[in-house]
């Protein structure tokens, strides 16, 4: 399949949440997940008001089921047996919640279906090969509910009529923008943190890493666009949070050749300043990178819940020589963009560095991390505020990457 097809039937997919209209004037309260049942084949989720969709995908290392529930929130529920070894379970976001199962043998989703009142979600596991587990892995996020039609608890007040609830909050799909045709090369920009992860903030607590990085990332995007040169896609265009393995995943579905991911650094030390970028390695260049790494590492974590799921097949897999070859191409790149940078960017001493980001473990897309600035310095934070600086950013990253892609053409 072409990926035009894939972004239009993704977009479909929006429009089909969207289309649930919200009851005007009349707030829905979040449904509850109120019990968890599992038999040997089957896992149901009850809850104690109608929940429009769901989504679920797969997760290696060990072996788990996540199941993500837009309108919903956990109560301290847990249940085992069957192919479900153990049950974690927290926010996604304020307004999702997310149930992970662990399993004790390779299964998959074969069916799921919602009860008619939607206040029920059945999961039919499957047992399968590890093999077909590890394409399940790939595929990503199977959704459920979409052609159903979700019923309201106060329909049984309205004489049977049913109220459509408010949407869910849709799932991120990156649009591709830029220069026509797939042969064009596909720079995907991340930018950092977001939703109910705000990175860091200034002093004052004003201003936030999340929406910094955001306003710069689309810079970017806009310079490469003006380009013509290649095609662009934002891992995200709006305020939401995003699990790091996420991001890298858009990049390798998308097939993109660099990935660029933005931040904003902070400092207890105020007078720290200027930019730095970061590459993959699973030794920590120093110790200010091993600091970032486990900062950056932990937007995951919620409620003492992993919601990454960092597997050890990534792990394993920097031993292989394609990843190597990929650190390598970063490297390069690293290098390339800090050169491009510099004559209108302030760089900080040594400023390629390397950590073990779990952003940047993509084993075949080159993957830098740019740290812009600091939000902890006062003169750092105004230049990252001004249009002037994210204009001179995106201006070094746009002939970073130029270069770049003629390097790669000429076979550099």
């Amino acid at each position: 399949m072409c990926l035009g097809s894939v972004s239009r039937s993704l977009l479909l997919i929006l429009l089909l949440l969207l289309a649930l209209p919200f009851m005007a004037g009349e707030a829905r309260a979040a449904a509850t997940v109120s019990a968890i049942e599992i038999t040997p084949s089957n896992v149901t989720l009850r809850f104690d008001q109608p929940v429009a969709t769901a989504s679920a995908f797969m997760l290696s290392g060990p072996q788990r089921i996540a199941v993500d529930l837009p309108g919903a929130r956990m109560s301290q529920v847990a249940a085992s047996g069957g192919m479900i070894a153990s049950t974690r379970h927290g926010q996604y976001d304020p307004n999702t919640a997310r149930v992970v199962f662990t399993l004790n043998r390779s299964a998959i989703i074969g069916d799921a279906s919602f009860s008619a009142d939607h206040r029920a979600l059945t999961l039919t596991l499957k047992p399968v090969t590890e093999s077909l587990f590890g394409r399940a892995v790939r595929k990503g996020r199977q959704l459920f509910g979409l052609d159903d039609k979700p019923v309201d608890p106060r329909a049984a007040q309205r004489g049977g009529i049913t109220v459509p609830l408010d949407p869910p909050r849709p799932l991120a799909v990156p649009t591709v923008t830029g220069a026509r045709g797939t042969r064009r090369p596909l720079v995907v920009i991340d930018a950092g943190h977001g939703g109910h992860d705000p990175g860091s903030q200034s002093a004052d607590g004003k201003y936030k890493e999340k929406n910094i990085a955001l306003a710069i990332a689309k810079a970017i995007r806009d310079e490469l666009v003006a380009s013509g040169r290649v095609r662009v896609a934002l891992t995200r265009s709006d305020d939401r949070f995003l699990v790091l393995g996420e991001r890298r995943e858009i990049a390798r579905r998308l097939k993109a050749d660099l990935f660029i991911s933005v931040h904003a650094d902070s400092a207890t030390n105020s007078a720290a300043r200027g930019a730095s970028i970061y590459t993959l390695s699973e030794v920590a260049s120093d110790r200010v990178a091993a600091q970032l790494a486990a900062k950056e590492n932990r937007a995951d974590i919620l409620n003492g819940v992993d919601l990454g799921g960092e597997n050890n097949e990534v792990s394993s897999i920097l031993l292989d020589l394609a990843q190597r070859e990929t650190m390598n191409i970063s490297s390069q790149f690293a290098a390339l963009l800090q050169r491009e940078m510099s004559p209108t960017i302030h760089f900080k001493d040594e400023a390629h560095r390397f950590a073990g980001l779990i952003v940047l473990k993509a084993p075949d897309v080159a993957s830098v991390l740019l740290e812009t600035g600091y939000i902890s310095n006062d003169d750092d934070l105004a230049l990252l505020l001004s249009n002037d600086y994210r204009r001179n950013i995106a201006n070094g990253v746009r002939k970073a990457v130029e270069i770049h892609f003629a390097r790669r053409l000429a076979g550099e």
